[in-house]
């Protein structure tokens, strides 16, 4: 027997085949059922695209206009689904207009995938043509990253990348693969990956944590909760609303744990931080103990740190021990899957309503409502305001959309006022604030999740960062509804500037173009909005229609969103005006 006829059989025992690497790379793609890709192509990832048209039944990949565009999509995608997005680029400056949204993903814990081109591994560090150090560049930004240089290594590599990704606290993983990795060819096999040595992703749940926690809450007099995504990354919804039932105690939540309980639901008490609710604020720094879940005490949402809920006894349910201490010193720590610890915790709580508790939180908010929530959603200004909008689409979504929100004013008063009966419903970037996360990352959710409703909320000095993506729309017919708050400003830089910088509008002003002549080159129907009386007719013909939709509302130029804690100031400080 001679030696090739050895090499066959060998490969035959072991089910290999033997093919290209950037064959392996789709082949890869298709094993951990990734259905859609957002990327943009060019040389150095070329012959991946060239493998890619032939598997093309299998993924659907998704032209992008901007490659930072490929990269929010893919987070839509996979904030909406729970699963992992895929976005792709070739070497140099594709891989660089990545990183932003890399980064978005890392801080707000998104699992997403991202695949880059690189120079052939013979001119890697000779500053060849399209050349970046991207593994350099992104290693701050990614839970982990890898640079490829022979093909037999990409299986290895891409079952990794999607494990890391999606396990434990989720995030972007890259993988850099350079060009001639992508042509060698090498005998393919695949096994996804169930574990990473030394990376253990779930900490074991402590029962005596547990029981220390309940302890606490049972005893307390004024507990409240405070919940974040990660009870939406954990799926332990259900077992959140047992808690909260079963104790009774009110739960706030922060603008990435929207909608994990309805708002509507009777214990569910508004947003914390900067501009939430102003009970939740102004009595987290009155309850006796605060339950943290899922949640990171990031500065927007604790004010000044030296006076945040000093009174209080702080327990932190959270999956990663690097947050345990980080910010707020706590009293009782509950490491684990926020799914397994609070189904521990529940069998644990003893049954209260904490009646007197609640109707302090009932007094706030008619405070709220009287200076702030009347005037947002029934103004008497001849102006309109944002709050209206929200007010309007939430009659004609029920709650069931998927409200994917941009950076700044508009921001703020969707997470206040949009309704949300089901979880996966707010969709924004969070830690990083990314302005022009919207209309690519509506795309994504929307192709996601093609049965649900997902309405784009923008301002127009974020719509213009990402504005190319309405060429995704139309060439990917994706019914995304997009509505632009226009109010010819940045308006969140605005208000600082007219509350902390004496109106020194230094750079703000917006002199915009026709939106609605641009979004009909695109082939995308659209309606501006001038007036009050025009609204609801605009909104419900929007919300109705089965394809992609713009609509443009002039609202007050000098409108701000209240309440709000000034930066750096206590929670208790929180103003209404």
């Amino acid at each position: 027997m001679n030696t090739e006829t050895i090499k066959k059989e060998v490969n035959k025992a072991v089910k290999t085949e033997r093919i290209s690497g950037s064959e392996a790379i789709i082949r890869c793609l298709i094993a951990e059922g990734v259905d859609i890709l957002y990327g943009y192509p060019g040389g150095a990832i070329m012959p991946v695209y060239d493998e890619l048209f032939k598997y093309r039944d299998k993924i659907h990949h998704v032209l992008t206009r901007h490659e930072q565009g490929a990269a929010h999509a893919a987070q839509g995608y996979a904030r909406i689904s729970g699963r992992v997005g895929v976005a792709m680029a070739t070497s140099g400056p594709g891989a660089t207009n990545l990183i932003t949204g890399i980064a978005d993903a890392q801080i707000d814990s998104t699992p997403i995938v991202c695949i880059t081109g690189q120079v052939p591994s013979h001119l890697l560090g000779t500053d060849a043509f399209q050349e970046t150090d991207i593994v350099g560049i992104s290693t701050p930004v990614t839970k982990w990253n890898v640079q490829v240089t022979k093909a037999s290594e990409i299986p290895e590599a891409i079952a990794k990348a999607f494990y890391i990704a999606k396990s434990g606290r989720p995030g972007p993983v890259l993988i850099d693969i350079t060009k001639d990795a992508q042509f060698e060819e090498f005998d393919f096999k695949y096994e996804k990956c169930t574990g990473v040595r030394s990376y253990k992703p779930i900490p074991k749940t402590d029962i005596n944590q547990v029981k220390a926690a309940a302890a606490l809450i049972n005893n307390a007099k004024k507990p409240l909760i405070v919940w974040g995504q990660g009870v939406i990354l954990g799926k332990a919804e259900e077992e959140l609303k047992a808690v909260v039932e079963k104790s009774g105690v009110p739960a706030a939540w922060t603008i990435l744990g929207a909608s994990a309980i309805p708002t509507s639901h009777p214990l569910n008490v508004g947003m914390v931080g900067m501009h939430g609710n102003y009970a939740p604020n102004k009595l987290t720094n009155e309850c006796d103990v605060l339950i943290a879940i899922g949640m990171r005490f990031d500065d927007r949402v604790t004010g000044s740190l030296d006076t945040y809920a000093k009174q209080a006894k702080i327990i932190h349910f959270d999956i990663d021990p690097a947050e345990i201490n980080k910010n707020v010193k706590v009293h009782i720590a509950v490491l684990g899957d926020s799914k397994d610890s609070l189904a521990m915790l529940l069998s644990e709580l003893k049954e209260n309503s904490h009646k007197a508790w609640h109707q302090e939180f009932k007094d706030l908010y008619e405070i709220e409502y009287n200076a702030v929530i009347k005037n947002d959603l029934l103004p008497e200004k001849e102006g309109l305001t944002m709050g209206e909008v929200l007010k309007e689409i939430n009659i004609y979504s029920n709650g069931d959309a998927a409200i994917v929100s941009d950076v700044g004013q508009h921001q703020m008063i969707a997470c206040r006022y949009a309704k949300f009966n089901q979880s996966k419903s707010n969709i924004t970037s969070g830690g990083l604030g990314t302005m022009g996360f919207a209309l690519p990352a509506a795309i994504g959710a929307k192709m996601a999740e093609p049965h649900r409703e997902v309405v784009a909320i923008i301002g127009d000095g974020g719509y213009q960062m990402n504005i190319q993506e309405l060429g995704t729309i139309f060439q990917q017919k994706a019914a995304v509804k997009i509505v632009v708050l226009n109010n010819e400003f940045l308006g969140m830089v605005r208000q600082w500037q007219q509350l902390f910088f004496d109106k020194r509008y230094a750079s703000t002003e917006m002199t915009n173009p026709d939106f609605v002549t641009i979004a009909k080159g695109y082939s995308i129907n659209g309606k501006r909005v001038t007036k009050r009386e025009e609204l609801a007719d605009a909104v419900k013909e929007m919300m109705a229609s089965k394809s992609s939709y713009f609509l443009e509302v002039c609202v007050e130029k000098e409108d701000n969103v209240f309440p709000m804690i000034p930066s750096g100031a206590s929670v208790s400080d929180i103003r209404l005006s």
